[in-house]
């Protein structure tokens, strides 16, 4: 797949704040089916600090894969705060990275309700030594691409902006 120029220079960005810092990195991911990892890895060397990707589509697989509560799940469901914070956190328990990012949310153009609309996704955030965090974003009016698209960005960002704190 051809990314954005914009994701690509991210992409780097991120690669190389991970070999400074010595981190490895993992991903955790749903909506964007891989799309992170695959942005990270179509970058020549990535393999010195990307660990691994999970692409966990199905709640049976966050569960399996993650380490995701089944109870979690129900009482929240999968595209929440808590859910993205433990898929962020099953990513680590589960690599040998140093820094974790998950996705999940309803990219459409079904699935979406009055509380979570079509363009909901949340992102957590994982490192060692700390709790993990997530970040809710809205991506309003965008077909299915775009809200992916859009999310890979986020999540690029975010992975960035951890590392460089």
């Amino acid at each position: 797949m051809k990314f954005s120029d914009d994701i690509t220079l991210l992409a780097g960005s991120l690669l190389e704040a991970a070999r400074q810092r010595g981190f490895m990195i993992a991903t955790a991911e749903s909506c964007t089916g891989g799309l992170v990892a695959s942005a990270l890895t179509s970058i020549a060397g990535a393999s010195d600090v990307v660990d691994c990707g999970f692409v966990t589509y199905t709640n049976e697989a966050k569960q399996d894969m993650l380490g995701v509560s089944a109870k979690s799940l129900d009482r929240l469901g999968a595209v929440s705060e808590g859910i993205v914070k433990e898929m962020a956190y099953g990513a680590l328990a589960n690599s040998r990275a140093d820094i974790a990012v998950s996705i999940s949310g309803i990219a459409g153009p079904g699935g979406g309700s009055d509380e979570k609309p079509v363009g909901t996704v949340f992102f957590g955030i994982a490192q060692l030594g700390d709790a993990p965090i997530a970040v809710k974003k809205t991506f309003l009016d965008m077909d299915r691409d775009t809200v992916r698209e859009q999310a890979v960005t986020t999540a690029l960002s975010l992975m960035l902006e951890a590392i460089a704190s």
